[in-house]
């Protein structure tokens, strides 16, 4: 089934249950309020969520209304916990090769993962706001799911099952910020800023076959500002599954229902070659700091530069029929202003 989070003027917005394309919505305040009481009740709020779902299909729900993704906030609007991944260690060879440095063998079999601001997410229409161009501010399109409760020390294929939902994510970084950061020893922070979520969240067994060993195989499809910028194939070169990612999150501690676990940025491998842009028969990137890298490679030093105020980022999947999966996160860049939460 699809679930997304309509924006009502509360830190929590308000569930809704969407139609499969996409375009209808049933209002279900008397299953659940919000998706994290869905979630934190998901035994007895699931099966009457999905028979809401199966009459928005066979068109026998009551009154449905048209539903309007720029009216959604992200899924959750803020969240218990968001631990990034890295999951993807093609894009972590690139930047180290990029500045000489080599990828220690304990990354192939230990996962990279960062733990993100849950506090705040944005809507996936909202924009990027910021209060300065000189931070390099750059997108990272990447898939993401929402967790179950996880026992600590459980295993992968417990974690696969715990793995309730899925969408994608744009993990705005703020790349110049980067540097002085990771030289304290602590990891990200202020580089890290509020990040978007697709529209609609999934259950796995939506996707069918495209959900196999806890990956997502269809190509995440990014624009910027209009122009194709990246189509890589989200099922493919990633090192580490969602299992393993959740798994590696609760090595040491419990997770609770409504933790978001991320993939990291999408890259494939391209023949012999770690990237190749769209226009050059490619299948692109999902984050400037990758072309950059790639540049560097080539060249000696980056060409494309980083977003500036104006500029649009647009994240999508659509699946072999060319609909829309989780519809679009469409971000421009903006000066930050402050609003009433």
């Amino acid at each position: 089934m699809k679930l997304a989070t309509l924006k009502n003027g509360s830190r929590d917005g308000a569930l809704v249950v969407v139609s499969r394309d996409l375009r209808t919505y049933q209002r279900v305040p008397k299953i659940a309020a919000t998706l994290q009481h869905a979630l934190d009740n998901w035994e007895t709020t699931a099966p009457r969520l999905r028979e809401v779902y199966n009459m928005l299909n066979d068109g026998t729900a009551v009154a449905p209304q048209p539903f309007d993704q720029t009216l959604c906030h992200s899924p959750l609007p803020r969240a218990y916990q968001w631990a990034d991944g890295s999951a993807y260690i093609n894009h972590v060879e690139l930047v180290r090769k990029a500045r000489g440095a080599e990828v220690p063998e304990s990354f192939y079999t230990d996962p990279l993962m960062y733990q993100g601001g849950s506090d705040s997410f944005v809507g996936p229409r909202d924009p990027i706001g910021v209060q300065s161009e000189d931070w390099g501010i750059d997108f990272e399109a990447e898939v993401a799911v929402i967790t179950a409760d996880v026992p600590m020390g459980a295993s992968v294929e417990q974690c696969a099952g715990a793995i309730r939902l899925v969408m994608l994510v744009n993990d705005v970084s703020l790349r110049n910020l980067i540097p002085n950061e990771l030289a304290k020893g602590f990891g990200f922070f202020q580089s890290k800023p509020a990040s978007a979520f697709s529209p609609v969240c999934v259950t796995p067994d939506e996707l069918g076959e495209l959900w196999s060993d806890s990956k997502l195989h269809l190509p995440l499809q990014v624009s910027l500002n209009g122009q194709p910028f990246g189509r890589p194939n989200a099922g493919e070169d990633m090192t580490f599954s969602f299992a393993q990612l959740v798994a590696h999150a609760a090595r040491t501690r419990e997770l609770i229902s409504g933790t978001i676990i991320g993939s990291g940025t999408v890259s494939n491998k391209q023949g012999s070659l770690h990237g190749s842009s769209i226009a050059n028969g490619g299948v692109g990137y999902c984050c400037l700091a990758e072309v950059r890298t790639y540049e560097t490679i080539e060249t000696g030093k980056p060409a494309t530069p980083f977003m500036k105020f104006g500029d649009t980022v647009r994240i999508e999947m659509t699946g072999p029929d060319g609909a829309s999966v989780f519809g679009v996160i469409e971000q421009k860049v903006a000066r930050y202003q402050e609003h009433a939460r």
